[in-house]
C-alpha cells in the first residue's frame, strides 16, 4: 500500500466553506458558533481509515457537543472506486459508528480547497475558524504495533477547548491517496 502525506495546509488558514450532501441526500456544512471545527477526509476502503475508524467513532462520540463540529468528507472519485459510493458510505458511517455527517464531495472541489491529499487527513479549526492543527490522528498505522488511541489529534482538540495553544510542530497525517477523477489532480501536487 502506497502512503501519501498531508499537504500541511498553512495554519491561519480560514476553512473554506462548504455544503455537501449525506447519502440520504441531507445537506451539510462547518456551522457556526462553535469553540472548534473539525473537518476529516476519509473514505470506506482505505487500509489507513480502516486501521482508525474505531477511534474516529470514539472521537466523534467524545468530542460530539455544542463546542464542536465535526464532519467527515470523502472526496474519492466514486464511479473508479465504486466501494466509496454513497450507499457504501451509508453502511460505513453505520458500521463504524460514526455520529457526525459523512458527505460526499463529488466535484473534489472541497478536497482542492483544503489541500487534502490523503485518507485519512484531519483539520482542526478554532472558534474563528482558523487551522490551528492538520496532521495525523496519531503514531499508529496499519504496519506497526503501535495502539490507535488518536493522542494527536485529541490533544490539538482538547487544547482548542480549553484556551491553550497548539505547538506548530505538527506531523502530516498518511494515509491513502486521494483518488482523484481523470483530469482532476489538483495542482499543489506538481
Amino acid at each position: 500500500m502506497a502512503a501519501t502525506e498531508s499537504e500541511m495546509l498553512e495554519l491561519g488558514t480560514v476553512a473554506p466553506d462548504f455544503n455537501l450532501p449525506d447519502p440520504d441526500g441531507v445537506m451539510h456544512s462547518l456551522g457556526k458558533g462553535k469553540q472548534a471545527y473539525l473537518v476529516m477526509f476519509l473514505c470506506n476502503h482505505c487500509p489507513f481509515v480502516i486501521h482508525v475508524r474505531d477511534e474516529l467513532a470514539h472521537l466523534g462520540r467524545d468530542y460530539s457537543s455544542d463546542a464542536v463540529s465535526i464532519v467527515a468528507i470523502n472526496s474519492n472519485d466514486v464511479t473508479a472506486h465504486p466501494a466509496d459510493n454513497p450507499e457504501k458510505m451509508k453502511e460505513e458511517a453505520a458500521t463504524s459508528g460514526y455520529e457526525f455527517p459523512y458527505v460526499l464531495d463529488e466535484s473534489q472541489e472541497v478536497a482542492k480547497a483544503y489541500r487534502a491529499a490523503c485518507t485519512p487527513d484531519f483539520f482542526l479549526f478554532d472558534a474563528d475558524k482558523k487551522l490551528v492543527y492538520r496532521g495525523q490522528l496519531d503514531t499508529s498505522r496499519p504496519s506497526n504495533d503501535v495502539p490507535v488511541t488518536g493522542k494527536d489529534l485529541r490533544d490539538a482538540l482538547d487544547a482548542v477547548l480549553n484556551g491553550r495553544p497548539i505547538a506548530e510542530d505538527q506531523t502530516p497525517s498518511v494515509g491513502c491517496n486521494i483518488k482523484w477523477s481523470a483530469g482532476n489532480e489538483p495542482d499543489y501536487f506538481d
